[in-house]
């Protein structure tokens, strides 16, 4: 069987579809997020050209692209992680839940306790798993003890680890597998009943075995939080998520729902993509 044909674009080409109007195939009413000509720079170097984008609640909605084209700039700039980096700037409105997070009275901590974030490795806290689960609801919460071990032992059994280590609570997070080790930092989250979860690539760093364990979690807590996720793999956008976003060189090009964006992609960019021609 001969090998399909490749076809390679020129750099000039791909940079001018890339600068053209984005390709929405879908009307979000009702958005738990919604990016309003977005643009993010770091010093001289822009990271996102002018994205809008309205994400849906309690879905999955995956943002993919090549590397360096502002996947997790854009996932972090949700949250108010980019305030981090001192020559971060952000431009244009991001809406949570119709407040502009970067609005003057919007509490970064506040905001982050509604919009956590799964970071590409697993990090724990050097503390005991008990008292990770439970670090973030003392910081923000009052509670009894009896009433913090329940919190803790909800978030374990809605993060899938409660059989896992209900032996284990007094044990360093640092003994856990990182398949586990990532499963406690979403029970982490969990625990102060956020409203979205935002997943940077949470399964680059973890087996097939710990990954598809992860995949299985975000359809069950798709149910409760909307979940954005930033990720390398193809195949893991088809498995997991409802909608689609395909960013490249900062700019939004396609956006509609993950099974039409696989099979029929509206933009030649998109398919290049998608099919391994580039990226």
């Amino acid at each position: 069987m001969l090998a399909p044909r490749v076809v390679e674009r020129p750099t000039e080409q791909l940079t001018e579809i890339a600068a053209s109007p984005p390709n929405v195939r879908v009307d979000v009413e009702d958005p738990a997020v919604e990016a309003r000509t977005v643009s993010i720079s770091y010093g001289a170097k822009t990271a996102i050209r002018e994205v809008s984008l309205r994400i849906p609640r309690r879905r999955v909605t995956a943002i993919i692209g090549p590397s360096g084209c502002g996947k997790s700039t854009l996932l972090r700039a949700i949250n108010r992680m980019n305030d981090t980096i001192p020559s971060c700037r952000t431009i244009g409105q991001l809406l949570v839940d119709g407040q502009d997070v970067y609005g003057p009275r919007v509490d970064p901590v506040l905001l982050r306790r509604k919009v956590g974030l799964i970071f590409q490795k697993p990090n724990p806290f050097p503390k005991s798993v008990f008292d990770n689960v439970a670090f973030p609801v003392k910081l923000h919460f009052t509670a009894e003890p009896g009433e913090l071990r329940e919190v803790v032992e909800a978030a374990l059994r809605q993060a899938n680890l409660w059989d896992e280590v209900k032996d284990r609570l007094t044990e360093g997070a640092l003994s856990l597998s990182g398949g586990q080790q990532q499963r406690l930092c979403i029970a982490r989250a969990l625990a102060v009943e956020p409203d979205m979860l935002l997943m940077d690539e949470p399964c680059s760093a973890l087996d097939p075995v710990a990954t598809a364990k992860i995949e299985d979690l975000i359809f069950e807590l798709k149910k409760d939080v909307t979940i954005v996720i930033v990720t390398h793999n193809m195949q893991q956008a088809a498995r997991v998520a409802d909608l689609t976003a395909f960013l490249y060189l900062g700019r939004l090009i396609e956006y509609g729902p993950t099974r039409d964006l696989f099979e029929t992609p509206g933009e030649d960019l998109t398919e290049n993509y998608i099919t391994g021609r580039f990226g």
